[in-house]
């Protein structure tokens, strides 16, 4: 799925002058963390958080309201001097996995996109990529998720699909994952039913190994000595 399809196409932004009270009161109107900074044409200029806002005010002012001296010595303060200039960005045309990857290791809580004039085209958040994948793997909804032990060999998911779809069971997805034990993997399908008694029984006789999905990531967790 590409980011045009996920991201928010009705952007909340801002122009560089506008001062540090403006954009606190606009984000706090519209529930968003994130203020694109962009000129007359929209092309992007840099990018404003409440974390920047936060860190520009003294933390007596979250604490009760600046008095009018107070709040006129800072509203000097424009945007243009705080935001986060040449922020990384994303193009229309990448995928979600590519905005997941992007946003874990740069540490980032959204992405504006941009064409290939820095022309702000929407914004893609954390929000907006759990919203997508949700719908791409089909767990919005009700349904169960399965964790399957299997062996590392070609096959095993064509015998773990096959066996499923014998008892005319529809998959929301499937997903294949690393596991600790060398030469294994953990299969998560997530089945749209909650009648699934048959079903494990069935994989269980063929060999397979089921564990709980929770137990499977606490295993992978430090375990306190």
């Amino acid at each position: 799925m590409f980011v045009s399809r996920s991201m928010t196409r009705k952007v909340i932004t801002v122009g560089p002058q506008v001062n540090i009270f403006e954009a606190q009161e606009l984000m706090a109107q519209n529930q968003i963390r994130h203020l694109p900074v962009v000129d007359e044409s929209g092309r992007l200029l840099g990018i404003v958080t409440d974390r920047d806002i936060r860190s520009a005010l003294p933390y007596k002012f979250f604490k009760k309201p600046p008095g009018k001296e107070e709040k006129k010595n800072f509203a000097q303060l424009k945007i243009n001097e705080i935001m986060t200039r040449k922020p990384i960005t994303i193009s229309p045309s990448h995928t979600i996995q590519d905005a997941l990857l992007i946003i874990q290791d740069s540490k980032v809580g959204a992405l504006p996109v941009v064409d290939e004039d820095r022309k702000l085209k929407g914004i893609i958040s954390v929000r907006d990529l759990l919203r997508a994948f949700t719908n791409v793997l089909g767990i919005g909804e009700p349904g169960t998720l399965l964790c399957i032990l299997v062996e590392e060999k070609v096959g095993q998911l064509k015998k773990i699909v096959d066996a499923i779809t014998e008892e005319n069971i529809s998959f929301g997805s499937v997903l294949v994952a690393r596991y600790w034990e060398k030469d294994k993997r953990a299969v998560f399908p997530y089945l749209l039913t909650q009648n699934v008694a048959h079903v494990k029984e069935k994989l269980t006789n063929m060999g397979f190994t089921l564990l709980d999905p929770m137990e499977w990531y606490l295993d992978q967790l430090p375990k306190n000595e």
